[in-house]
């Protein structure tokens, strides 16, 4: 059936070179889409497109704070193919202290990626979608864009903003079939802890690959209803 759903739909990743990216990516090209990745690492970049059979200019080397490089992508790929059918939204970066350990410098790194970077993905390759009234945008808040927790007053800032963001834009869209979805994923065994400083049991969160999958499934909407939202939790942790 996903086969059948995603053959030939045009799919831009953004962030594929991340354990979600990369297990997206995978499947997603597995079900016969016409896939499109980017990533700040070149090298990872490769390994994933040569992996999945995505031809080396359908992988793209692409920094979301630079909003003149999110729009040359775009034109690029509309210019090429037209508009997108799904866009994928799988990068950022984490960050979790304490407020009075918290430099600006930290906090400002996280709006630009995690917020503003999404918005320059939003602002430049809805148009075309709105334009023929359909199409798929899946950001991923997680569950601290919607919930708050200790020490994470910084990267929550940063998807709170893009929870309201995604939201809001979804209200201009009412007249269209462009669906926008918010995945809330918590506890996710990825990249996100490798650098934190805090004591955690990553043997209980969610594999990288299991919520690669939920990405996936989001990417197969029946025409006649939308996941606005979708909350993926390890078992351990209260559902919100």
């Amino acid at each position: 059936m996903a086969v059948e759903i995603l053959a030939n739909k045009k799919v831009l990743i953004v962030g594929a070179t991340g354990g979600i990216g990369s297990e997206a990516a995978r499947l997603i090209r597995n079900s016969q889409a016409n896939v499109f990745i980017t990533g700040r690492d070149e090298k990872k970049l490769a390994q994933v497109a040569k992996s999945n059979n995505i031809p080396e200019d359908q992988a793209f080397k692409l920094d979301i704070t630079d909003a003149r490089a999110v729009e040359a992508l775009a034109d690029n790929l509309h210019h090429r193919i037209g508009q997108l059918d799904i866009l994928i939204n799988a990068a950022g970066i984490g960050y979790l202290n304490p407020l009075e350990n918290t430099d600006a410098e930290s906090f400002s790194r996280l709006i630009d990626v995690n917020l503003k970077g999404a918005f320059h993905l939003m602002r430049y390759f809805l148009p075309p979608m709105k334009e023929a009234k359909k199409g798929l945008v899946i950001n991923i808040p997680g569950v601290l864009g919607k919930a708050p927790m200790a020490g994470a007053a910084a990267y929550a800032a940063s998807k709170y903003g893009l929870n309201g963001m995604a939201k809001s834009i979804r209200e201009e869209l009412k007249r269209t079939e462009v669906r926008i979805t918010n995945l809330y994923l918590g506890g996710v065994d990825s990249e996100f802890w490798d650098n934190i400083d805090m004591r955690v049991n990553r043997d209980k969160f969610i594999k990288a690959q299991e919520a690669g999958r939920a990405v996936w499934f989001l990417c197969q909407q029946p025409a006649s209803g939308v996941v606005s939202e979708m909350v993926v939790q390890p078992f351990n942790h209260q559902a919100i």
